[in-house]
């Protein structure tokens, strides 16, 4: 009977050494123990709970050395991951991990990691296809491609294990919060660009206000398929690019801004050749200045600025200089600033422009009424003559 007894009392002995064993290297850190359980890889097709993962990649500074020398931290935040919007969805570890399908790990190939993150982004195609689609060509993924392995992958803007949601569910408007940390999101990699942007009239509306009027990198650069902002097709059509809000009614009355913006620009001699281009030769370079090359580009200023702003005369001058440099003060005269004539301002062209309104129907008018006058004469001098 005592021999049956401890028969009985084996498998929960062993039991209670296997616990023993985990949680001795659970709390030791390192990587070589994992529950009994888990040692099998699970069966093909089958998914491996999440909780199981989380056992040893949710304990603290969790880290393994590559073979390259760095560090991989390999520390997952359970409470932000369950808040992400892959935990929200109840995505599964080996949905993106596809390659681990339980413990012991197979040897990791990769020696850095960023050659773990370059070989991985790939799985997000599985789910994001329409996305994954637009980023092949994109200008980070051509510079991928050309061997620059710096080039941000979709892991490096969106951090699988911390991503929040971006959208609305429903609707597919992007979140308020979202767009709040557009510019942070830019700046991992693009950090100097960022801290001119902040300064801005935009940026700075942005960040320090919260204005979600206002423009983000991805207003003027685009999401997924960002495209190389130094090509002359993409200087040609940044007219129509800050049209988008300058041009738009609503939001500019809100500000007190006129959205007659674009049209002065293409109908004098600046806008009207580089609107020829971007029309007709969009991938060639034209000298003529476009929006940013006299409000600058990332750090926009107000107009009324006293430093930057080129309403002040002076600050226009030096603008204008770098394509006439012999231009002297009297020079920015020669341009209206965007207003369109009237009484008050530039009165002189307004009267001008009324001066022709009148003269050219008046002689186009009077010619007209001439040379049906004549036809009417003639035949009715025509018809005097066969009377005869």
């Amino acid at each position: 009977m005592r021999r049956l007894r401890i028969a009985h009392a084996l498998p929960f002995l062993a039991g209670l050494v296997l616990v023993a064993l985990a949680l001795a290297g659970y709390l030791s850190g390192t990587v070589r123990a994992a529950p009994q359980a888990n040692q099998a890889a699970a069966p093909a097709g089958q998914q491996v709970d999440n909780s199981t993962c989380l056992f040893c990649h949710s304990k603290a500074d969790f880290t393994l050395t590559m073979s390259g020398g760095e560090t991989l931290l390999l520390t997952i935040d359970e409470e932000k991951f369950s808040k992400s919007v892959h935990g929200e969805e109840e995505i599964a570890c080996t949905s993106c991990h596809t390659d681990f399908t339980g413990f012991p790990h197979p040897e990791l190939k990769a020696s850095s990691p960023r050659e773990i993150a370059t070989t991985y982004y790939t799985t997000c195609q599985q789910c994001h296809s329409e996305q994954y689609s637009k980023v092949l060509d994109s200008v980070h993924q051509t510079a991928l491609a050309g061997g620059n392995l710096n080039a941000a992958v979709c892991t490096d803007c969106h951090n699988p294990h911390e991503q929040t949601r971006l959208t609305n569910k429903d609707t597919g408007e992007l979140l308020i919060t979202a767009k709040l940390h557009i510019p942070q999101t830019c700046a991992k990699c693009h950090s100097g660009i960022y801290d001119t942007y902040k300064y801005s009239v935009h940026g700075a509306a942005l960040t320090e206000l919260g204005n979600l009027d206002v423009p983000t990198c991805i207003d003027c650069h685009g999401v997924h398929n960002i495209q190389d902002p130094t090509t002359a097709q993409f200087r040609n059509e940044t007219p129509q690019l800050c049209a988008k809000c300058h041009a738009n009614d609503t939001l500019m009355r809100a500000y007190g801004l006129s959205t007659n913006i674009l049209n002065t620009y293409v109908s004098d001699f600046h806008g009207t050749t580089v609107t020829l281009f971007e029309k007709n030769s969009p991938d060639q370079p034209t000298n003529k200045p476009v929006c940013t090359d006299c409000h600058g580009i990332h750090d926009i200023s107000k107009v009324d600025n006293p430093q930057t702003g080129i309403a002040l005369k002076n600050n226009l001058l030096i603008k204008c200089q770098r394509c006439h440099p012999d231009a002297t003060s009297n020079f920015p005269d020669a341009w209206m600033s965007h207003y369109v004539a009237s009484p008050d301002k530039y009165p002189l062209v307004y009267n001008v422009n009324l001066f022709y309104k009148f003269l050219i129907p008046g002689i186009l008018g009077g010619m007209g009424v001439f040379v049906i006058s004549d036809i009417v004469r003639r035949l009715i001098e025509r018809r005097k003559g066969a009377a005869h």
